[in-house]
């Protein structure tokens, strides 16, 4: 392989057509500009600046070689730049269920990536109680989760106003068996629609199967059926609150890390903020 420094007296001779400029370009001497080339000529067996002229001169061989030379020294600072530059090279990873993910929170994360460009968010989407599992098994520093009613453990819990919804445009009675559109097995709403929908002495299937908000919210506006959702989350889609099994028990999101100092300490701060900003968005109208 060839030496980074015997390469750099090379393309310094070339540039320059002179040892003694050289040397100075490379804040060396000139002998030592000398002797590496000498090296160089050595290692490659082939005679790369013609010194006999004024100025001196590369060879063909040495024309060869000039390319190849240029770019290896190129990609060498690209390396040694971008190895001193420490941006990403720590990492907070994060699960949260795919409603949490709105536009504060995402800014926030936006924000934090800007201040702190050392750290890497690794932010990562999906049901609560995989997300739980997950973060218990050390898969995520801070996580997010909805859940009957938060462990002993949590960082902060906020209830989360649920409602039953239909399509705003399809609305019908809806007679039994209920079509319901759910998340796949699993999901925590989707337990909670069967046991409500059995407690009103009332039967159901499953009309539609979605693994994204997006999906059940568009398959209810569609009126496909019937689903249980937050009231945070249904805005603006196509969806109104359905009243046929009265009020839904709230829910909580709740927070855990498995540290608060630091910077997950200040990102942990940062997403409680904008969950309590979401809390107090919607308890007055809907009485939590």
């Amino acid at each position: 392989m060839f030496d980074p420094r015997l390469l750099r007296a090379f393309v310094a001779i070339a540039d320059t057509g002179s040892f003694t400029q050289a040397a100075e370009r490379l804040h060396s001497t000139q002998s030592t500009i000398s002797q590496q080339l000498a090296r160089l000529e050595q290692a490659v067996g082939q005679g790369l600046i013609d010194r006999a002229a004024r100025p001196v001169r590369v060879t063909a061989p040495g024309e060869r070689l000039l390319g190849y030379a240029r770019r290896i020294l190129a990609l060498q600072q690209e390396a040694e730049t971008l190895l001193a530059d420490r941006a990403g090279t720590a990492a907070i990873r994060i699960g949260v269920p795919e409603d949490i993910v709105t536009l504060p929170m995402s800014e926030i994360f936006a924000r934090f990536a800007e201040r702190h460009r050392e750290v890497r968010l690794d932010v990562t989407t999906g049901l609560s109680r995989d997300l739980d599992r997950r973060f218990r098994a050390g898969e995520f520093d801070i996580v997010v989760v909805k859940e009957a009613a938060a462990s002993p453990d949590h960082r902060a819990s906020f209830p989360e106003a649920m409602a039953w919804f239909e399509s705003a445009e399809r609305a019908r009675p809806w007679a039994d068996p209920v079509p319901l559109v759910t998340f796949p097995p699993g999901g925590l709403y989707r337990e909670a629609m069967f046991e409500r929908v059995e407690r009103a002495r009332r039967h159901w299937y499953v009309a539609f199967t979605a693994t994204s908000l997006a999906s059940v919210r568009t398959a209810v506006a569609a009126g496909l059926g019937l689903s249980l959702l937050p009231r945070a989350a249904a805005e603006g889609c196509g969806i109104r609150p359905y009243a046929g099994f009265g009020e839904a028990a709230a829910m909580a999101v709740s927070v855990y890390s498995w540290e608060d100092a630091g910077e997950i300490g200040l990102l942990l701060g940062h997403i409680k903020a904008v969950l309590q900003g979401r809390y107090e968005a919607y308890r007055a109208p809907f009485g939590i």
